[in-house]
């Protein structure tokens, strides 16, 4: 189905107000998940909202949730984020630790006890923006065992990094397991068969089966170097940030993980590139990294991501049949009238 990029933000923040989130926090909200399908991230945009909303109503995520200052040293800063979701905690944190990092040269800002954020790669857009690299990690539930192990250990431990490369900035986005979870339930929405060598069923056994895989576990990309890329990521976010490891994670894609907290953690650091350089010449740097890397026939990871200042809300948004059903669903139930386009 076609509808537009601003339609769908109108429909999503006000679904999510309607659920009792505060107008600023649900079109940040709306915003991370309409780029995730802009991006094409649909495994992390609009198919989300029903399970957010669904935790909302089961008293596993507040919508009325506030960031409370847990302490700040100047470079660093901790957030409690109240088991609210993500989206526009992460974005706040990631506003924050670009000013800083202007003011010490690096920064890095933490949330805790916070609920799934989406797309990592949004978060590294503030500091790409103004010219520095900034890295986001997060952790989630459980969904990957250690390599050669058989239980479930960590989650997909994403993480990002907005690279300033010349003349478009670079965004790496990419779960440490072979596939991100999201792309399962996408694939099991629609119906469709796994590839081979993404997915372990509960028994640890390789599976086809999207059922099985969410009900089981992800095999990590790159066998031992993707387990430990993953390990460093909870190191990071659950044990460092807390308060839960990923063992302790509600299954945000699960009905029965909706009445319980997820207690997540985010981590985002940003780094200004002249308090690093040792000849001033940074930029000329990046630029010829980038040149480097196309004149060799390759293509710079992600900096073919449309940039906020480059979506426009009359841009056409194309939207699966089965998702815009469970939206238009979720506003006649609340009495929301549909945008035209649906």
């Amino acid at each position: 189905m076609e509808t537009t990029v601003g339609e769908a933000k109108e429909l999503t923040g006000s679904l999510l107000q309607l659920a009792g989130m505060p107008a600023e926090h649900a079109a940040r909200t709306a915003w991370a998940l309409v780029v995730s399908e802009v991006w094409g991230r649909g495994s992390h945009g609009l198919l989300r909202l029903p399970f957010y909303l669904g935790r909302f109503e089961a008293g596993g995520a507040d919508p009325r949730a506030e960031l409370r200052l847990v302490s700040d040293s100047g470079a660093a800063v901790v957030y409690d984020g109240g088991s609210g979701l993500g989206h526009w905690q992460l974005w706040e944190a990631a506003t924050l630790a670009t000013e800083r990092a202007g003011q010490f040269g690096i920064a890095a800002v933490s949330v805790g006890n916070s609920g799934h954020c989406g797309a990592l790669g949004l978060y590294v857009l503030p500091m790409v923006e103004a010219g520095m690299i900034g890295l986001a990690f997060s952790n989630g539930p459980a969904v990957m065992p250690p390599w050669g192990g058989s239980a479930p250990v960590v989650s997909t431990s994403p993480l990002a990094a907005g690279i300033p490369t010349i003349p478009r900035p670079s965004i790496v986005d990419l779960a440490t397991s072979s596939v991100a979870r999201g792309k399962i339930a996408e694939a099991a929405a629609a119906g469709r068969s796994l590839p081979e060598g993404w997915a372990l069923d509960e028994g640890g056994q390789p599976t086809t089966d999207p059922a099985a895989a969410l009900s089981g576990m992800l095999a990590p990309m790159g066998g031992a170097k993707g387990f430990a890329l993953a390990f460093m990521v909870e190191a990071l976010t659950g044990a460092m940030v807390g308060p839960n490891l990923a063992g302790d994670v509600a299954d945000p894609l699960s009905t029965a993980g909706a009445p319980h907290p997820q207690r997540i953690g985010h981590l985002v650091l940003a780094l200004d590139l002249g308090r690093f350089s040792v000849d001033g010449n940074q930029k000329r740097r990046f630029a010829d990294l980038a040149t480097r890397v196309t004149a060799a026939g390759g293509r710079l990871p992600g900096s073919g991501r449309m940039l906020p200042g480059e979506i426009d809300d009359d841009d056409t948004l194309t939207v699966s049949e089965q998702v815009a059903g469970d939206l238009a669903r979720l506003a006649a139930e609340q009495g929301i009238g549909l945008p035209s386009g649906w």
